[in-house]
C-alpha cells in the first residue's frame, strides 16, 4: 500500500513540475507562436479560471490585461518607429522613430520579464488594427508619411498615456503597479514632444 502511494506522490510530483516548467514557458512561447492580443487575452482568461494549480496566472484578469495592451502598444511604437526611422523625411521625426525603437523596446523587455514571472502571455506582434496602420503608413512617402506618422503617434500616444495612467493608480500587482509609474513619465514625454513636432510643421 505504501508502495502504490509512493508511486502515486511521484507520479503527481512530476506531473506538477511539468506544468510549472509549461507555465514558466508561457511568456516566451508567445513569442514563437505568433499569439496577438486577443489571443494572448483569451488564454489569460483560460488561466485565470486555474487560481489554484500551477500553471494560474499569478495575476488579477484586469492586470493581466492592462499587461497585454501595453505589450500590444509597445511593439506596435516599435513597429511604427522603425519605419520612420527608414522613411520619415523631417529630420524631428525621423529622430522621434528612433527614439520610439529605442525607449519601448527597453519598456517591452522589462513587461516580458514582469509576465514571465506572472504566467501571463503576451502577444508577440501587435494587433490587426496597429498591422493596417503600419501597412498604410508604408504605403506614404515623403511629407504625406510625416504627417499620417505624426497624427498617429499624437492619437496613440494619448491613448497610451492614459492606459498607464489608470494602471497606475488601480493595478492590484505590485509589479505591474510599479512598471506603470516608472514608464509614465516616458510615455508623457513623448506625447509632449511629438505634440511639439506636430505644432512646427507646416
Amino acid at each position: 500500500m505504501k508502495k502504490v502511494s509512493l508511486i502515486a506522490m511521484m507520479a503527481i510530483a512530476a506531473l506538477s513540475f511539468q506544468a510549472c516548467n509549461n507555465g514558466a514557458k508561457t511568456g516566451s512561447a508567445a513569442d514563437s507562436t505568433g499569439t496577438v492580443k486577443d489571443t494572448a487575452d483569451s488564454a489569460n482568461k483560460v488561466k485565470d479560471t486555474t487560481t489554484t494549480g500551477a500553471t494560474g496566472i499569478a495575476v488579477d484578469k484586469d492586470d493581466a490585461k492592462f499587461a497585454t495592451s501595453a505589450a500590444n502598444a509597445g511593439l506596435a511604437e516599435v513597429a511604427l518607429g522603425q519605419l520612420a526611422n527608414e522613411k520619415a523625411t523631417d529630420a524631428k521625426v525621423k529622430a522621434f522613430g528612433a527614439m520610439m525603437v529605442t525607449d519601448h523596446t527597453k519598456a517591452n523587455n522589462e513587461l516580458a520579464e514582469i509576465a514571465k514571472k506572472k504566467n501571463i502571455a503576451l502577444p508577440a506582434e501587435p494587433d490587426a488594427e496597429h498591422q493596417k496602420k503600419k501597412t498604410d503608413l508604408a504605403a506614404k512617402t515623403g511629407a504625406d508619411f510625416d504627417k499620417d506618422y505624426v497624427d498617429a503617434m499624437v492619437a496613440g500616444h494619448k491613448k497610451v498615456e492614459s492606459l498607464f495612467e489608470d494602471a497606475a493608480k488601480n493595478c492590484k500587482d505590485a509589479d505591474l503597479k510599479a512598471f506603470a509609474e516608472k514608464t509614465l513619465p516616458t510615455i508623457k514625454g513623448h506625447l509632449a514632444e511629438i505634440e511639439a513636432i506636430k505644432k512646427g510643421m507646416k
